[in-house]
């Protein structure tokens, strides 16, 4: 459904290195850039992710009530994402990283903040 996702960032450097350790933890290779933009992306066949400074040059803010999803490959998976993210920049937010049940089905979720407040979230579908 989705092609990409764009983040704006205050500190794009802060928030590069906090993607890289928290999507690095999910099995993505560092985000690629800076583009012409001064954005970073990180890419895989599904869509793509990216950070930067928004291009009307005011402050980056977060979407009040957004989140955004990456998959996980597993529980221990989504522990690491959220392992690294906050020992990269990141803040805990939230429950601890665990099972939810709901009414979609048991989920495994960790959730954070980036270094500019952006709402994330690595999920776990058991299968």
């Amino acid at each position: 459904m989705f092609t990409h996702i764009t983040v704006g960032a205050n500190d794009v450097e802060a928030s590069r290195k906090f993607y890289d350790a928290a999507l690095g933890a999910l099995g993505h290779e560092p985000g690629s850039g800076p583009d012409a933009k001064g954005r970073y992306w990180w890419r895989t066949r599904m869509g793509a992710f990216a950070i930067g400074a928004p291009i009307d040059g005011e402050p980056a803010c977060h979407a009040n009530g957004g989140t955004i999803g990456f998959a996980a490959a597993s529980p221990e998976a989504v522990d690491a994402f959220h392992k690294a993210g906050a020992e990269s920049g990141g803040v805990a937010i939230e429950n601890p990283p665990g099972f939810r049940e709901l009414p979609i089905g048991k989920l495994y979720l960790a959730y954070l903040r980036d270094p500019s407040g952006n709402k994330i979230c690595a999920l776990h579908r058991p299968g």
